[in-house]
């Protein structure tokens, strides 16, 4: 592989890493006591988000499984885009439903990182499907 890619892909996933400490900081730091369901189903498309994205970093030393890898590149594209549409649905129930603004502000912040995983690791998909395509 292409030096330039691996370290693409390296620090894509650095990113991913990066983001889930933030959410676990932000959690701390603004001393949220319970989680709303859109956030812990953000939670569970980030967990799966980044089972894919070992999957096909797994896969890679094996570049003539090429239809598996971009198979898994494809799921983490359409998680990203579950997760956009959860976050979108997550901010206009807090807009209608929530009366707390430090609550709306500090669920906004959490929303946000968890949708950015994602965003990540789709960056890490896009890199795979490059070397993929690049390699085969």
């Amino acid at each position: 592989f292409d030096r330039d890619q691996i370290l693409q892909l390296i620090n894509a996933m650095d990113d991913i890493l990066d983001l889930i400490q933030d959410v676990a900081e932000s959690v701390a730091l603004y001393d949220l006591r319970s989680v709303t369901p859109e956030a812990k189903q953000l939670a569970e498309i980030c967990q799966v988000c980044c089972d894919r994205v070992k999957t096909v970093v797994g896969l890679l030393p094996d570049i003539k499984r090429s239809d598996a890898i971009l198979k898994h590149c494809q799921e983490i594209d359409r998680l990203e885009s579950d997760a956009d549409r959860v976050m979108r649905s997550a901010r206009s129930k807090l807009g209608r439903e929530e009366n707390d603004r430090k609550q709306v502000m500090k669920l906004r912040v959490i929303y946000a990182l968890l949708e950015s995983i994602t965003d990540r690791a789709e960056d890490v998909a896009n890199v795979v499907e490059g070397i993929v395509l690049e390699n085969s």
